[in-house]
């Protein structure tokens, strides 16, 4: 067998690994186990599912899963985070707000840490205005009443504050989850409700800390099996980790021979990319040709397989735009324009809208990228997706405002 260090991986293959790597390659209707078993497996492979508060459609989280398992019931996710006895997910700071393992839950302790927490601000904000004192009574109150929400938490006061213009007590509540004192223990309209962890945390969990470069080493390692193919600094953006810290462990990885070094393609020409030996059989089917991506799906904006900055120029010459941030005027695509993955190419996207009162799903624009035809394959494979999208919506019509090119979304109608 060729070494991998002796050999230059076309763009499909490595195409092909990322997206086996991401659960993204799966055909359309493939059987899956039961659906509990189906979503924690999938969050452990992933590492993280992030959370987001956008619901133009389905929330992120509950899309970036039915991306790559198709229609599903989001109350059996809710259930495997906020139902007593049944929890395996917690939501916790992984890549940025997340929903995480609880088998890994010891090996992220070190996000806790508030010196180095994901927003180490909150202790120098605690350490003016008697914010301290603040922070103890909440938790007090936490204590003695149960699980308590921001509205909760009476504040006369003016707004104040670097985070969103968040008023004090829940600056409090945000630290205290920061620094692990707290977890989410339900959401009510998708407000968190905020518990003590002892009143959250299954018995089962094991919860010592690890020492923090352990903790922060199974994040990289995890963000490496999670990419498929890297280079250094993707680790850090998947891993939501400093560059600083990471950089000796990542260099110990290598030496180790757990980051193994491959030449590949990318758009820019042949360059280094670092794989973790455990994707090296997948890496090898793919260089015999043994390897298909054969999903055609749709991704969030915030979905995992962008987190890697610049990848997806440098794997698909696709440029992933988040503008939900950003003025009308400054977009392109559109407020929340989701990709549209079709095999192992990303050939499009469209900025949707569920409009739930009537049940149609509009989307604002839809758009092919260059150079991509609407062939009968691609249109009948996007119908097929699009048909599990509205009915897992509950939607029962589509209407497209905006086609480029237009004849994509007369043939993309006719096929529904």
């Amino acid at each position: 067998m060729v070494k991998p260090s002796d050999r230059v991986y076309t763009l499909s293959t490595l195409r092909a690994l990322v997206l086996h790597a991401q659960r993204l390659a799966r055909p359309n209707r493939a059987i899956s186990a039961s659906a509990s078993d189906a979503l924690v497996d999938l969050v452990n492979a992933l590492g993280y599912v992030q959370i987001d508060t956008l619901q133009v459609v389905n929330r992120s989280h509950y899309l970036t899963l039915w991306a790559r398992l198709g229609a599903y019931d989001p109350a059996e996710l809710d259930g495997l985070v906020y139902t007593p006895g049944r929890r395996r997910l917690y939501e916790g700071w992984g890549h940025a707000a997340s929903l995480i393992p609880l088998d890994h839950y010891r090996y992220h302790r070190w996000r806790t840490d508030p010196q180095i927490s994901y927003n180490p601000s909150f202790q120098e904000w605690a350490g003016k205005d008697g914010n301290r004192r603040l922070v103890e009574e909440t938790l007090q109150r936490i204590r003695s009443e149960g699980g308590l929400r921001v509205g909760d938490f009476e504040y006369r006061g003016s707004k104040k504050g670097v985070w969103y213009d968040w008023k004090p007590p829940k600056i409090a509540l945000e630290a205290l989850f920061a620094w692990g004192d707290l977890m989410v223990a339900e959401r009510v309209n998708f407000q968190r409700v905020y518990e003590l962890r002892q009143r959250v945390m299954p018995d089962w969990v094991d919860t010592k800390p690890v020492d923090v470069d352990v903790g922060r080493r199974f994040c990289l390692e995890q963000a490496a099996k999670g990419l498929g193919i890297c280079e250094p600094r993707h680790l850090t953006f998947y891993a939501y980790m400093r560059a600083t810290p990471a950089r000796a462990l990542v260099k110990s990885l290598r030496e180790e021979g757990v980051l193994v070094e491959i030449k590949g393609e990318s758009t820019n020409g042949v360059q280094t990319w670092l794989v973790h030996r455990e994707n090296l059989t997948l890496l090898e089917r793919g260089g015999d040709g043994d390897l298909e991506a054969e999903r055609t799906t749709f991704l969030a904006p915030f979905d995992s397989l962008f987190w890697a900055r610049e990848r997806d120029l440098k794997l698909w010459g696709f440029n992933q735009l988040l503008e939900c941030y950003k003025p009308a005027d400054q977009r392109v695509y559109g407020y929340y324009s989701m990709p549209i993955l079709h095999k192992d190419r990303l050939v499009g996207r469209f900025d949707p809208r569920l409009d739930r009162q009537s049940g149609v799903l509009y989307l604002n624009a839809l758009y092919l990228e260059a150079g991509i035809e609407p062939d009968e394959a691609l249109v009948s494979d996007v119908a097929m997706a699009m048909r599990d999208f509205l009915a897992w919506h509950g939607a029962g019509g589509l209407e497209i405002e905006k086609s480029e090119p237009e004849d994509f979304g007369g043939k993309l109608m006719r096929a529904l």
